[in-house]
């Protein structure tokens, strides 16, 4: 049996998987709110606790935040995570722990072609370097190398860069947000859950257009974020759709960074929780034309596939499957 993982701010998503005829098969999935834990121990034990107990044979974890030499103190959650602590608990050497969005780059190679909204389906199809970006609780970016016969995910911390504005609405945007963040002005500021409500701050501080009825009346506990998205995609809003409009235009333009620092001919993976709850705002034409806008390198980046991942457990899936082919070797 497989262990895998998928530990971010928000949520860890924790599944079982058989090997079976050298492919995966899920045998049981639990998700649990992150918040309600103190360490990654405590949310395996529940979910032993809610399932059985077994022994597998390897696990892997992709954590948010960097990996460094089998030790990641998680980036949203004040968790810190050791592989020789797990390797005792689970009483397995075989333990992996890497970047959530390695394991999301991973996993992109194991999910089908129904599984993918294609945004360029005139792209050529190369056998070549991927890029992965994706929005959630916070920005990730990772690439897959490829060595000529097989892709291997690499990790970074790109969604920590400084923020680029290349309009004169986001030049605005930026000076606003340094009065918040003095600092250091991230994507991750922007291209995120919580970055949803700052450009919805943003836009309605700078007087674009009047606050809807339904964030005015939003109780405490409610995500504001989402429901800027449901004002916007259910009824429209003037201001609600600006902020995706501009959320989307943001998006493309570092995706398109990205896709430019790893020459990722092999195409761009969407991924995350985001995109697939804003799809009428991700269209091909709005997020294509904003992200191949680089100047020289326009035609390069035109001809690149780019396709939004539909299936929540991309992480998971990503993690069971390295866990199993590292196991191997």
């Amino acid at each position: 049996m497989i262990l895998a993982g998928d530990i971010g701010g928000t949520k860890t998503n924790l599944a079982l998987y058989a090997q079976i005829d050298g492919g995966l098969v899920l045998r049981r999935q639990q998700q649990f709110a992150s918040s309600d834990f103190s360490t990654l121990i405590e949310v395996i034990d529940a979910f032993w606790e809610e399932g059985g107990r077994v022994q597998p044979a390897a696990a892997c974890f992709g954590i948010a935040g960097p990996v460094i030499n089998g030790y990641c103190r998680a980036t949203n959650l004040p968790w810190e995570i050791e592989t020789s602590e797990l390797q005792g608990y689970l009483h397995t050497a075989s333990i992996r722990l890497i970047n959530d969005l390695e394991a999301t780059a991973y996993g992109m190679l194991y999910l089908k072609r129904e599984e993918f909204v294609q945004l360029n389906p005139d792209a050529a199809i190369v056998d070549g370097n991927c890029a992965v970006i994706a929005a959630g609780t916070g920005l990730g970016e990772a690439m897959l190398y490829f060595d000529g016969s097989r892709y291997h995910p690499i990790a970074s911390e790109g969604g920590h860069s400084d923020f680029a504005p290349v309009t004169a609405q986001q030049d605005a945007l930026l000076a606003w947000l340094r009065k918040h963040y003095p600092d250091h002005v991230s994507y991750e500021r922007i291209l995120s859950g919580p970055g949803i409500y700052a450009l919805y701050e943003f836009l309605l501080e700078s007087g674009f257009a009047p606050e809807p009825p339904r964030m005015q009346n939003i109780s405490s506990g409610e995500d504001r974020s989402a429901m800027v998205s449901r004002c916007a995609i259910e009824e429209k809003d003037p201001l609600c759709s600006e902020v995706l409009r501009l959320f989307v235009e943001i998006y493309a333009a570092e995706a398109g960074n990205l896709a430019l620092k790893t020459l990722s001919l092999g195409g761009l993976y969407i991924g995350g929780g985001i995109a697939p709850k804003i799809l009428p705002f991700l269209d091909a034409d709005s997020f294509m034309s904003n992200f191949v806008r680089k100047g020289r390198f326009e035609k390069l980046l035109s001809s690149m596939q780019v396709k939004i991942s539909l299936n929540p457990d991309t992480a998971l899936l990503g993690a069971a499957h390295f866990a199993a082919d590292k196991n191997k070797t």
